[in-house]
Formats: structure tokens, sequence, C-alpha cells
């Protein structure tokens, strides 16, 4: 009796163990999924060598991310390289791909050089990466000023841009150049936890469910300076805190669009996703998801973003892809079948998350020019 005694004590002991240090690691791995990492690659996105380098192109190693139609850009610590369409007229190994090199604008692309492919295109600021006149202002927000780009334009609608996961604010630079011949004002916002900016109070990102106050600030300084109305666009979870603005902010009103790319509109699968990319463990994901949810205040009784078409109050355009593996498509296409009137669902193919414009910017581009013509 004694002996068993013993060994059900042993056996409970080891299995409380066992929870605990189950549950521990569920609580690290939340923290690395949620952990914001301002300007870097997503942790796990396609990661390709470079085996050679010649005049306008670069050739690397074969893969589904190296053969992704459009413009990207290649990184890696010290390097930052753009790259073009894929070269088919180049003579090359069953194993690699050409694509064309458009620039180089930091470091060497060296042989063996493992490079991430990102949608960042560009690096610097809009002056010294675009050529493009712009004021460096700190917005009031509520956990202390936040940096942003203010680039001057003659309407009367100003448009605010927020990047997401695994960009800083130089991504929206891609779409900087066609705002600016537009003539439309843009504000291109850094909020918590981005390099400059307050860090978030528990140092963590919670996916635009703290965040989206931020651009609610960003709205005010807009109106206090000359906009008459403000189109939000985002990206990612930047796309997130747009569509919480459209449901919280009590400046909801002067909001006339929303353009939304890859937006987080699923955080239990974006957590998973994330959880994942920073190696957890397949058996600690779903410990992982629900410590994560828990610590960003993600509970089950709120409405992700989006969830309810019904409070959509303006017109909507939709970037988005069955390619993105951050933030499931689907969810966008519910959106944009519950709210044809609204809601203009793009679809782009072959992009991974964040990617929409890069994978073909003069179509990108054109569907941005209808929607934003009668808003301007």
């Amino acid at each position: 009796m004694r002996t068993a005694t013993a060994t059900a004590a042993a056996v409970t002991t080891t299995l409380i163990g066992a929870g605990a240090a189950a549950v521990a690691a569920g609580r690290y791995a939340a923290d690395a999924a949620l952990r914001p990492e301002p300007g870097r690659p997503l942790p796990g996105g396609p990661r390709l060598s470079v085996h050679s380098t010649g005049p306008g192109r670069v050739v690397l190693t074969r893969s589904l991310a190296s053969l992704r139609p459009g413009v990207h850009a290649l990184e890696a610590p010290g390097v930052h390289a753009v790259v073009g369409s894929v070269l088919t007229d180049v003579p090359h190994g069953p194993d690699t791909v050409v694509r064309r090199l458009l620039s180089v604008s930091h470091g060497e692309l060296t042989p063996g050089t493992r490079v991430a492919l990102t949608p960042q295109v560009h690096r610097g600021n809009p002056r010294s990466a675009l050529g493009l006149d712009h004021a460096d202002v700190d917005v009031p927000g509520e956990l202390g000023p936040l940096p942003a780009w203010f680039l001057p334009g003659a309407r009367g609608t100003w448009v605010i841009t927020v990047h997401g996961l695994g960009t800083g604010r130089e991504h929206p630079m891609t779409v900087m150049p066609f705002l600016h011949r537009h003539r439309l004002p843009v504000l291109d916002l850094g909020y918590r936890g981005d390099i400059g900016a307050p860090a978030s109070p528990d140092g963590l990102g919670h996916l635009g469910e703290s965040e989206w106050r931020d651009l609610d600030a960003a709205i005010r300084y807009a109106l206090r300076y000359g906009a008459r109305r403000v189109v939000l666009y985002g990206w990612s979870t930047g796309a997130a805190m747009a569509l919480r603005v459209l449901e919280r902010s009590a400046l909801a009103g002067r909001v006339s669009g929303l353009v939304l790319d890859s937006p987080v509109m699923d955080w239990h699968a974006t957590l998973r996703a994330l959880a994942a990319s920073r190696g957890t463990p397949a058996p600690l994901l779903p410990l992982a998801v629900r410590a994560a949810e828990g610590r960003a205040g993600l509970r089950a009784d709120h409405l992700a973003p989006g969830a309810d078409p019904g409070a959509l109050r303006v017109p909507v355009l939709l970037f988005h892809g069955p390619a993105d593996t951050i933030a499931p498509w689907e969810p966008s296409r519910r959106l944009a079948a519950a709210r044809p009137d609204l809601v203009t669902l793009h679809t782009v193919m072959d992009a991974g998350h964040g990617a929409m414009w890069n994978a073909d910017p003069l179509r990108y581009e054109e569907a941005l020019r209808r929607f934003l013509t009668p808003l301007m």
C-alpha cells in the first residue's frame, strides 16, 4: 500500500511538473509570438541562398519564394537589395533562379549569403529613399510622442499609413510615390513598440487591440493640422488597427475610406503562425496560442476586427490572397461577400503576407487609383 501511494504521489508530482513546464513553455512561446521586432522580417519567412551575382542579376536557390512574381527586397544583417522579375531567358541550373537585381542599398550580395525575402523594398526615409520632401513630426499619443513622417499635398483628404508585422515605417514607402503623384498628404505613423516610439506597457504587441489608439491619435493630429477627412491605409496589424478605429473611435465619422492590405482578422490563426515561425514545437502550439490570447487581451468573447460587417460605414478596398500564411484570406473573402455595397476585394495570387503590392505594383496601384479617386 505504501509503495502504491508513493508511486501515485510520484506520478502526480511528475504530471504537475510537466504541466507547469508546459504552461511555462506556452507562456514563453506566447511572448515570442507577441514580442514586436520592428523593421525585421518575420521569423520563419523564406530564406534563400545567394549563388552568384552579375550585372543586373542575382542567382538564388530555386524555391516557391524565389519564384514569386514582382518586386521584393533581399535582407540579411548589413545587407539590403531589391530584386525584380524572374529572368527565364538566362541560362541557369535546375536548382537555381535568376532574378533581375534592381539595387543594392546596403552591404554586398556575396555567394553563400543567406537572405530573407521581404516586402519592405525601401530603406531610409522618404527623402533619402525616394527623393520626396517630408517633415519628421511627433504625434501626441497616450503613451508619449509617436514618430511620423509627413508628406505634404494639396488635397484636403489625408492618407494615414500604418505598417504591420515584420516591417516598420519604411514599408508604406512602396505607395508613397503613387500617393504623392495624386497630391494626397501622407502621414506615415510609427506606433507603440516601434523604434523611436514608446514601448507598450507590457512590452508586447497586441495585434492592434491596444495599438489602434495610436492611430486614433494620428487622426486627431491630422484634423488639427488641416485635414478635412482621412483615409486609413493599413497593412497586416495596421489594417486591424484601422478596422478598430472605425468600430471604436469617436472620430470614426471623419474617416472617408479604408485601404486594408493583408489584414489580420483571425487572431487564433495569426498567433499560431507566429508561434510556429519562432520555433515553438507543434505539441505546444495550442498552449502558446491560448497564452498569447490571454496576454494580449484577445478574449474569446471579443469580436475580431471586421467580424461584424454591419459596423462598416465607409468604402473599403481589400488587398489579400490565398498564399498569405500569417493572416488567412478567408475572413477577407467573408467580409467582401457580406458587404458588396462597400467592400472591394482585390485578390492577389502568389503573394506573401504584406506583399500584395510587391506581386504586381501596376495592377495594385490601378486598383488603388480607382478606389481613391472618389475620395480625394
